[in-house]
């Protein structure tokens, strides 16, 4: 019996949204210019590492959940986390509504909420404080996560997808809400930080999936969950994540990150899809988190993909840059509105993260099969 035999969980609806403070690279690095670096020892030097970064990050256009001119005054790690609750709210309640409009499914028939961020801290969780504006049921069951960072877009589907083998007939929800630019640290002129400045950006995003024996399982479009991966790679922990301070959150961004990709990914997704009789040139979609263009090119050098493979990856990057957990499921929603492969075709879904670690996930685009 292979992975193929049997239902499956099945994607009913994936939708992003954005904030609508929309700026051009040029304009975030000219800010950020002014807000971090001015009155630096050797401001003219930094500012030239700030430039050449901005330039090559692959990133054209932004999305900022406030206008540019008030990150100057955005004081403290509390103002930042408070604008969290209340901004990272509004937009999840935006991507939860559709993705469920999308799917034609009621607040009330949902299930479970697995809720990830890594931007903010909410207590009550953002999933809760979102329950009563959208008419989800008293008795939903949630699961919010923090400290997956940008593995847990896929990760949180990989999660989804245990919970409905177990809860066939039930519906389940991930939403990913990542305010990236409220975690700006204006004191910190390190090339880490002046990175992370240059490629990440705001979003959210909600996917709906329901169980093998779900009763309206066959109307659903979207792929199928066939099988997961998790993996930690032990001596890594400080090649990505925070260090959490007074300030708030300071990145960990190791320059080793593109060659743990190397040494990594390719043996790992080859030995994950190798148990499901399959090869990397086999895979017909691929849905990968927009790390940043050299763990990008890490990525297609390690497993042999053509120059188009991850096209709507880079794309994402150009348009809107890295949303950490968010942005795997906006890049999902546009492999099925822009190129969705053909049906029956095997698709693998993969994002990195803290640890370090990856997670992958595949998928069977839906048809050529049982429905």
């Amino acid at each position: 019996m292979t992975a193929y035999d049997g239902w499956m969980t099945r994607i009913a609806a994936v939708h992003g949204v954005l904030p609508e403070h929309r700026y051009r690279q040029r304009e975030i690095t000219d800010a950020l210019a002014t807000m971090c670096l001015e009155g630096a020892h050797d401001e003219t030097r930094e500012r030239a590492v700030l430039e050449r970064l901005h330039a090559t990050a692959g990133v054209r256009t932004r999305h900022l959940v406030q206008p540019l001119e008030r990150y100057a005054g955005l004081d403290g790690f509390g103002a930042a986390n408070d604008l969290f609750i209340e901004e990272g709210v509004r937009l999840a309640e935006r991507a939860l509504a559709a993705a469920l409009d999308e799917a034609g499914i009621a607040p009330q028939e949902v299930d479970l909420v697995l809720a990830t961020s890594v931007t903010g801290i909410a207590a009550p969780s953002l999933e809760a404080r979102l329950a009563g504006r959208l008419g989800l049921r008293p008795d939903v069951k949630r699961i919010p996560v923090f400290g997956l960072g940008c593995v847990a877009g896929a990760a949180g589907l990989a999660r989804v997808h245990d919970y409905l083998e177990g809860h066939p007939d039930q519906v389940a929800v991930l939403l990913s809400v990542e305010l990236c630019s409220l975690t700006l640290q204006r004191a910190d002129t390190s090339v880490a930080n002046l990175v992370a400045g240059a490629l990440f950006g705001d979003g959210a995003a909600a996917l709906v999936a329901v169980g093998r024996h779900h009763p309206r399982r066959q109307e659903f479009s979207g792929p199928d969950v066939v099988s997961t991966r998790s993996r930690l790679y032990p001596g890594t922990e400080r090649a990505l994540g925070w260090d959490i301070g007074d300030s708030g959150f300071s990145i960990v961004l190791g320059a080793e990150l593109p060659e743990l990709v190397r040494l990594h990914l390719g043996e790992e997704v080859r030995s994950f899809l190798a148990a499901h009789d399959l090869k990397p040139d086999g895979v017909a979609g691929w849905v990968c988190h927009p790390g940043g263009p050299k763990v990008l090119e890490a990525l297609q050098e390690t497993l042999g993909l053509g120059p188009d493979a991850l096209e709507l990856t880079w794309r994402s990057l150009a348009e809107v840059g890295n949303l950490s957990s968010s942005s795997v499921l906006h890049i999902l929603r546009d492999t099925l509105a822009l190129r969705p492969p053909p049906p029956g075709s095997p698709g693998l879904l993969l994002a990195l993260g803290p640890g370090f670690s990856s997670e992958v996930v595949l998928l069977r685009w839906q048809g050529g099969g049982d429905r």
